[in-house]
């Protein structure tokens, strides 16, 4: 039967009579573990804020009438030709329109869906912003505020302003901020938008909106639904996009399929969208934690060194206690006991560590004029890594210490004494 006390004891009093290489070992599973909990914890959250900046405005279904080619050919109705290989040169988009057939029971399908958090709908234009004799071109969406802020977290980028105000002024426009730059204008203004079709249209302006991406806020802006309908002289029930927001994200592809064959419209899910995207942040995640793996092996290395020093130092001490009735089981327990007391005690100092250092680098300001809802860096402060930091320190001065133990449990008491 394994007496603890004891056992411990002696590794307890091994370890402070080497105190340097103890506090060197420690030292190396402290840093290590901090390492790896400041590292993860920035650059996982880095990675969030670019997800954020794309995902957050993104619906996780986009419906809306694709422009595209006729599948069928005029060429393929004649009899005549039924049996032929046609070749057509320049086939140009079949006439369609841009309104969505049935929007509104199309998007009361959708919200009565228990997997869709919100279906809420759009109208996207293009028109020219008019600064005396200067048109720029640029992008018009109507939309509904208050939807929009509640299902995509609009309200994060608008830098001045408000989804209210916008809701309450019946000509008012959020305008993007690169425009605004570019035409020196700002809150009360007035703005005057050109249609394609040539119509001018003065709007005031309520709201400055950043998404930051400078080319979106270089060309984007935002008014009312109904707004944008009187602008282009439609109906109340012209919509010409839904976005839809998912309670699961993973549920997005197979509902868009479902959409398509039943309403026969082009829906797309937000992976596939957004697929290069994603890549990127997969690829940055795994670099993320191949560089923190290394640095906890690094400091499990830096241990393992250690305690085969302490074991050569320790020859005669071991000899003794085999000569006085210790077993090459109680030996080696010993030896185990002072790696996990290290990394017990290195994995908490490496806790702390890292937690000191996440909390310092969260408050170093980051102001970037493109990203005005960020004002510091970005820390991920998942309990997660603080448990896997420590779970991988016990870990890795485990198998540190045991190949050392099992030597100083192989050692022969016989001939260490002759060899004195």
């Amino acid at each position: 039967m394994v007496n603890w006390p004891i056992i411990l004891d002696i590794a307890k009093k091994q370890l402070l009579t080497k105190f340097k290489s103890t506090a060197i070992a420690a030292l190396g599973v402290t840093f290590g573990i901090g390492a790896y909990i400041t590292l993860v914890s920035f650059m996982t959250g880095l990675n969030n804020m670019l997800d954020d900046l794309i995902l957050n405005q993104t619906p996780h279904i986009h419906v809306y009438n694709e422009i595209e080619p006729s599948k069928k050919q005029p060429v393929d109705i004649y009899e005549a030709f039924k049996n032929s290989f046609n070749v057509v040169h320049s086939i140009k988009p079949k006439l369609s329109q841009k309104k969505i057939h049935n929007a509104s029971p199309i998007i009361h399908y959708l919200n009565e869906n228990k997997d869709v958090k919100g279906a809420i709908p759009q109208i996207k234009t293009q028109i020219f912003y008019i600064a005396g004799s200067i048109e720029i071109a640029g992008n018009l969406t109507g939309i509904q505020p208050i939807d929009e802020a509640r299902l995509f977290n609009f309200r994060d980028y608008i830098i001045s302003g408000s989804p209210e105000k916008l809701k309450n002024t019946e000509n008012g426009i959020l305008l993007g901020a690169g425009i605004a730059k570019k035409m020196a204008l700002s809150i009360g203004d007035r703005v005057q938008i050109s249609t394609i079709k040539g119509d001018i249209f003065p709007l005031k302006i309520v709201g400055i909106y950043q998404s930051g991406i400078a080319d979106v806020d270089a060309i984007q802006s935002f008014v009312n639904l109904k707004t944008v309908q009187r602008i282009l002289g439609e109906a109340q029930n012209y919509i010409t996009d839904i976005n839809v927001k998912l309670y699961d994200i993973e549920k997005s592809l197979p509902l868009s399929k479902k959409i398509e064959q039943q309403f026969n419209i082009t829906a797309i899910d937000i992976k596939t969208a957004n697929a290069q995207f994603e890549t990127g942040t997969d690829v940055r995640n795994l670099i993320t934690y191949a560089v923190s793996i290394a640095l906890l092996i690094v400091a499990g290395f830096g241990v393992y060194n250690i305690l085969s020093m302490l074991i050569y130092e320790k020859m005669n001490d071991i000899a003794i206690l085999k000569a006085v009735g210790f077993s090459g089981n109680d030996v080696q327990y010993i030896f185990m006991s002072q790696a996990l007391i290290i990394g017990i005690a290195g994995g908490l100092l490496g806790l702390l560590i890292g937690l000191i250092f996440t909390n310092i680098i969260s408050t170093i300001p980051f102001k970037q004029d493109a990203l005005a809802q960020v004002d510091t860096y970005p820390i991920n402060f998942s309990i997660w890594y603080y448990v896997i930091g420590f779970s991988f320190a016990i870990i890795s001065t485990f198998f540190a210490g045991y190949l050392p133990s099992l030597k100083a449990k192989k050692i022969d008491p016989v001939r260490i004494i002759r060899g004195q």
